[in-house]
């Protein structure tokens, strides 16, 4: 599933964005962290309406121009992604594969 969002960031992104769900229903996050794993951009955000849930991880891709976020589908790539996210001291951060 594919999250339409605009924001241009050359890897400086916003500190907030709204997402569209499958639903059509809005949601707000605060993106924390971008980082790239094996050349594939990744973004770590916290939904603004419910923190305690934990944060989420959405794969960052280009298309047109605009970037788009996907979810992680594959189990083996999420862990590498919070594999890397542990490695700068993100510690046992609580994160979910969205």
């Amino acid at each position: 599933m594919a999250h339409d969002h605009n924001h241009d960031h050359d890897h400086e992104m916003e500190n907030r964005i709204t997402l569209i769900d499958e639903d059509g229903v809005e949601h707000d996050f605060t993106i924390v962290q971008y980082l790239e794993v094996d050349n594939q951009g990744y973004a770590v955000l916290l939904p603004d309406d419910d923190p305690e849930f934990g944060a989420v991880i959405f794969r960052v891709e280009t298309e047109n121009g605009e970037e788009v976020l996907y979810d992680i589908d594959d189990e083996d790539e999420f862990q590498r992604v919070i594999d890397a996210l542990e490695s700068e001291d993100w510690g046992s951060a609580d994160f979910d594969e969205e």
